[in-house]
């Protein structure tokens, strides 16, 4: 799968034991790959080892980051993937990237929930603060993962600013009304 001028993520396979097909496809120190990179305006190239298991699969196509665990649901060819906080940005990536492309590859709708340390602790949806937030502004929070009030407050206003399309004003503002819900 390609999003040209950014980046492509292709999964391989071998049919022969004795070949590593990454290994294969990037060749020694990059130089089978490195020509198509320069080719392509160095577009990044992602290649991961097909597998029909397909937690694995989904696991090796959200790469660099690391899932916790994966929840499938083979009926509607969806997956529920868990991560670490400070892994959800690396698995969607800039501008979605990542888990758009990851869920071109594996033929998979894959959402992404961050693991919370303290399941006590509770947390509130977004769409909880629908009367004091405009809906377009919560629309930009959950395209970059951030579906409840600490996953938003986990981020700095500088990383928000940069992922969003949201000024800095107002995801000051946000981040007011969300931490007033826990005050």
């Amino acid at each position: 799968m390609r999003a040209p001028g950014e980046r492509a993520k292709v999964a391989v396979e071998s049919y022969d034991d004795r070949i590593d097909p990454v290994g294969a496809c990037v060749g020694m120190k990059g130089s089978r790959i490195h020509g198509i990179v320069r080719e392509l305006h160095n577009e990044n190239i992602d290649v991961i080892n097909f597998t029909a298991n397909t937690q694995l699969f989904i696991q090796r196509a959200l790469n660099p980051a690391k899932v916790s665990s994966i929840k499938l649901f083979e009926e509607e060819k969806r997956a529920d993937v868990y991560l670490q906080p400070e892994e959800v940005s690396l698995a969607i990536g800039k501008g979605g990237l990542n888990i758009r492309l990851a869920s071109q590859l594996t033929g998979y709708e894959i959402d992404v929930y961050r693991e919370t340390e303290d399941e006590d602790e509770e947390d509130v949806s977004l769409d909880e603060f629908s009367d004091e937030i405009e809906s377009w502004i919560l629309d930009e929070l959950k395209a970059i993962g951030c579906d409840t009030a600490k996953s938003v407050l986990d981020l700095t206003v500088e990383d928000l600013t940069k992922r969003t399309d949201l000024e800095e004003e107002t995801i000051r503002e946000v981040i007011n009304v969300l931490k007033a819900e826990f005050e």
